[in-house]
């Protein structure tokens, strides 16, 4: 698959913490247990980002040792559906917020109806 836009898996890197770093304080201080990365591809067509692991709103008393949730932002799929820099950056900080607002509990559905699809 070739990028619409070039981008460096560094600069990526980049805008991706740039994006966490525009979610507020009162929020982050609440993401427990996860880590976030770049992934070259997805392991399916069309998707930008994952969440995989146990949101905060279903960890009980039994939740501790497990290993961290995961967070994949997929470099490569992202600059495929942007035609500019601009959209990149765009478009990371829309999936960044979707995949932590996973962490936190909040399925598609209502991340849609929030405009965060």
């Amino acid at each position: 698959m070739r990028c619409v836009v070039e981008l460096t898996r560094a600069r990526f890197e980049e805008l991706v913490a740039d994006a966490l770093d525009t979610i507020p304080e009162n929020l982050t201080g609440y993401i427990d247990n996860v880590v976030i990365t770049v992934a070259e591809d997805p392991p399916e067509p069309g998707l930008l980002g994952l969440y995989e692991g146990v949101p905060l709103t279903e960890r009980g008393d039994a939740y501790f040792g497990v290993l961290p949730d995961r967070i994949s932002i997929y470099w490569r799929e992202i600059c495929t559906v942007c035609s500019t820099p601009e959209e990149v950056v765009e478009e990371v900080r829309i999936t960044v917020v979707h995949e932590i607002a996973h962490h936190f509990g909040i399925d598609d559905d209502r991340l849609h109806e929030l405009g965060w699809g």
